[in-house]
């Protein structure tokens, strides 16, 4: 059976996805476009360069605290971090995780947006945020923007984009020249301007892009979304003072706004939701325990979910909005 997918953000809390990709494989589904944001967009690009549910399990022995690179700033004694945000706008670098991303995406043979098109787009949609020009940003499709051929960026460079956490990573500084027509001696040049985009983690925009791919018309197969929830209290109630504690509660407060609460409907009914289990989105100290309870939390969120999924009462109730939209931008 065939499904596009959507992953949401999340961090180290991203291992629950593996578990529910292993129950959507053990019942039959084959996934045609994915998207993601975040720790999303790993998943996503990892999938889409033909990674398997059983492969994905090896991220689990991966050492997550070398994602925690400081840059040469950030690694004064004591006055490194205020230094590095100052300087770096952010407490790590996040090139560990664009190198992470390159070497598992080599290892496929997929390493450019090139290597995942399907009749003339790209079957993978990452997403990231241009707080410059204070717009989502969809990639690939939003790159030709930016005078940048789509089909020669890198995916990893693309999920180092969506992953840039604020003020924990360090944003992505995308340098790109904007035409501006200028008179000259009465003839009209075109003369170009260097521009500057900072670009950071994609929940800031959209964490959730469960409508990527909606258009109208009768759909050719589901689209499910996965999303993780946690009912635990913020850092700071529960005595967090120091400033990563108030930078994940600050993001946690943009990105969530109790989404859940104001999703439509036939948006909830073809999401899975899964338990984070009080897992944090940083704890890169996460035991193999841990990564265990939450591919179980997973796998059994999405088996509670299918064993009451139903597409043609889905398409009876709600109408169409689940097609491929070859621009990613259509809506309902």
């Amino acid at each position: 059976m065939k499904a596009d997918a959507i992953f949401e953000g999340g961090g180290v809390r991203g291992f629950a996805f593996v578990g529910a990709v292993s129950c959507m494989e053990d019942r039959g589904y084959e996934f045609q476009r994915l998207a993601g944001t975040s720790a999303g967009a790993i998943m996503a690009a990892l999938l889409a360069a033909g990674y398997n549910s059983k492969e994905l399990t090896m991220l689990a022995d991966t050492d997550l605290s070398r994602f925690l690179d400081k840059s040469i700033v950030g690694s004064v004694p004591l006055a490194g971090a205020p230094l590095s945000l100052l300087l770096k706008k952010g407490l790590y670098r996040g090139e560990q995780i664009r190198e992470k991303m390159r070497e598992l995406l080599a290892a496929k043979g997929k390493t450019k947006f090139r290597d995942v098109m399907v009749e003339g787009g790209s079957r993978l949609k990452i997403i990231a945020s241009d707080i410059t020009r204070r717009k989502i940003m969809i990639l690939p499709d939003d790159l030709p923007q930016y005078g940048i051929d789509p089909m020669e960026f890198e995916i990893a460079d693309a999920v180092r984009m969506s992953t840039a956490l604020p003020l924990f990573y360090e944003p992505v500084i995308l340098k790109y020249n904007k035409p501006v027509d200028a008179p000259h001696e009465n003839i009209r040049r075109t003369r170009f301007h260097l521009c500057e985009s900072y670009i950071v983690d994609g929940g800031v925009m959209s964490n959730f892009p469960v409508w990527i791919f909606d258009v109208e018309g009768t759909p050719r197969w589901p689209t499910f979304g996965f999303r993780l929830v946690d009912s635990t209290e913020s850092n700071c109630s529960r005595g967090g003072k120091g400033l990563i504690s108030y930078v994940f509660d600050l993001f946690a407060a943009v990105t969530d706004e109790d989404q859940t609460a104001f999703m439509r409907d036939k948006d909830s009914v073809r999401t899975i939701f899964i338990p984070t289990l009080g897992i944090k989105t940083t704890d890169f100290d996460l035991s193999p325990l841990d990564a265990y309870r939450l591919y179980r939390s997973g796998y059994e969120s999405c088996k509670k979910f299918l064993g009451q999924w139903d597409f043609r009462d889905y398409v009876s109730r709600y109408g169409g909005g689940l097609r491929f939209a070859g621009s990613g931008r259509a809506r309902e």
